[in-house]
C-alpha cells in the first residue's frame, strides 16, 4: 500500500468527515496458532513487532492526525512501534469471546462454529455478542471529531466496520483499511 494522501477522504466526504485508517495489530502467538484472542492480553511476537515497525510510512502523519488504540498490549505496542502516540480506549477491544477465548476452530462446538460464520448474530458463550460489540464501537466512532484518525484495533472490530460498509473479509495482522465514518458518507470504499 502506498502512503495515503490524508486529504482524499475528507475532500470526498466534506469538511465534517471522520476519515479512518483502521489498523489491525501485529501477529501474536495466538493469531499465528489460530486461537481466538478477545480480551486476553497476548503480546506481539518478534514477527508482529517487525510488522508494526513496517507500518511507518503507510499511515498519515502530521498535524491534525489523531491516533487511537485498544488498551490491550498487542494494539498499544503495534501503535508505538509504528511511531504513533495513541490515546487508549477500552471500547476498541476485540469481541469478548468468553468460553471461546483461547480455543482454535477445531476445538469449537458445531453450534459455536455456525454462530461465528453467521457473524452478525454471534454471541460468545459467557462473553459478548456482536451486537454488543457494535454498540461500543459505534459509541466510540460517533464521538470522534471531524478529521483524520488512525485506529489501532482488532480483526473483529475491523470486520464489523467493513460489514457495516457493505464489505466483508478476514482481516490479517497489520492490515490497513480506509473508510469514512459513518459508512456511505463519501470517500473511498473500504480497502481502497
Amino acid at each position: 500500500m502506498e502512503p495515503a494522501d490524508p486529504t482524499d477522504d475528507e475532500a470526498a466526504a466534506g469538511a465534517s468527515a471522520v476519515a479512518l485508517w483502521l489498523v489491525r495489530h501485529g501477529q501474536t502467538a495466538w493469531s499465528e496458532a489460530g486461537r481466538y484472542a478477545g480480551w486476553t492480553d497476548v503480546a506481539l511476537t518478534p514477527a508482529g513487532e517487525q510488522q508494526a515497525r513496517d507500518l511507518r510510512g503507510r499511515l498519515p502523519h502530521g498535524d491534525g492526525v489523531a491516533a487511537w488504540s485498544s488498551d490491550l498490549s498487542r494494539c498499544r505496542e503495534t501503535a508505538r512501534l509504528a511511531g504513533l502516540d495513541p490515546r487508549l480506549d477500552a471500547r476498541l477491544r476485540e469481541l469478548d469471546f468468553g468460553a471461546v477465548e483461547g480455543a482454535t476452530w477445531a476445538e469449537l462446538t458445531p453450534e459455536v462454529r455456525v454462530g461465528l460464520l453467521a457473524f452478525d448474530s454471534f454471541a460468545a458463550p459467557g462473553g459478548e455478542s456482536v451486537a454488543q460489540l457494535e454498540v461500543r464501537i459505534r459509541e466510540f466512532l460517533d464521538g470522534l471529531p471531524p478529521g483524520r484518525h488512525i485506529v489501532v484495533t482488532h480483526g473483529g472490530v475491523i470486520r464489523l466496520l467493513l460489514r457495516l460498509a457493505g464489505q466483508d473479509g478476514i482481516v490479517a495482522p497489520v492490515q490497513v483499511e480506509r473508510m469514512v465514518w459513518p459508512p456511505g458518507r463519501g470517500g473511498p470504499p473500504p480497502g481502497s
